[in-house]
């Protein structure tokens, strides 16, 4: 794969949205943008921990036995059917702000289905050596797509157009992971038949 291929492949996949761009997007509205900052750390350690042990050393696994992502997709799937759950009943916990947390945003970056895609199908195979630039340039690509989340997320808070209730932004986005939810279990589901 060359690199503008590999460049525009990552940053197809990052500004796709998806569960932890939800959550980025989130932290931005409820915190604003520099305050969310430290969920980049999240969100960039959660798919090194998946895409370094995978590009190096699980590849040939997940070739030989490809149930092994079945059951990753439906554990992310329940994963992101929680998340969904929890902001749907956030109003019971905080009138104005649900809190995103560092914790979140790597957990479900390491359920995120696209770490496993990145890994398997853009990422070179090979050792780490061999994968360091490769490494460091989809760092700089996360750094890049989280922060639009965050100012995304963050701007919508600001808009002076119409009024947005966090009520809204809440329930839209547990709408957006219930339905990224059923993506991923039927998805799963038919791959086990």
């Amino acid at each position: 794969m060359t690199l503008p291929e590999f460049t525009g492949a990552i940053l197809l996949l990052l500004c796709t949205p998806g569960p932890t761009n939800t959550l980025m997007a989130l932290g931005g509205y409820s915190r604003g943008w520099l305050t969310s900052l430290p969920l980049i750390a999240g969100e960039l350690g959660g798919y090194l921990l998946v895409i370094v042990p995978v590009a190096t050393l699980a590849a040939p696994f997940f070739d030989a036995y490809p149930q092994a992502s079945v059951w990753a997709k439906l554990a992310a799937g329940v994963w992101v059917l929680y998340l969904g759950y929890r902001l749907w009943t956030s109003e019971k916990q905080a009138k104005d702000a649900v809190e995103v947390s560092v914790r979140q945003v790597f957990v479900t970056t390491v359920l995120n289905p696209k770490a496993l895609i990145i890994a398997l199908v853009i990422m070179p195979h090979g050792g780490l050596t061999e994968l360091a630039p490769w490494l460091a340039l989809f760092a700089g690509l996360v750094l890049l797509a989280a922060n639009g989340w965050i100012a995304f997320g963050s701007l919508m808070r600001r808009t002076e157009l119409f009024e947005v209730k966090p009520i809204i932004i809440r329930r839209a986005a547990a709408v957006c992971l219930l339905l990224f939810a059923m993506i991923l279990a039927s998805a799963s589901i038919q791959s086990l038949a």
